[in-house]
């Protein structure tokens, strides 16, 4: 089933879709924002708490697309 969200549940009962960053390991968006909440700075860093990017590799762009994006939102000090 790829390509094929999967449902999570998160609070208030609603139900969001969660897609997969990495196929090849199943891991998905959320798991990669987890990693980051978590102290993850590098797609390297993803990779070893994940195992995401460490097969085909196809999804290291994505990934570090979240990350980039993550960037964006932090607050400097």
């Amino acid at each position: 089933m790829l390509g094929v969200p999967y449902l999570i549940v998160i609070r208030r009962e609603r139900f969001l879709p969660a897609m997969y960053v990495c196929v090849c390991r199943a891991v998905t968006e959320n798991e990669v924002h987890d990693c980051i909440t978590a102290g993850a700075r590098s797609a390297r860093q993803v990779r070893d708490a994940t195992g995401a990017g460490g097969d085909c590799a196809s999804c290291v762009r994505k990934i570090c697309a979240i990350l980039k994006r993550s960037e964006d939102l932090m607050p400097t000090a």
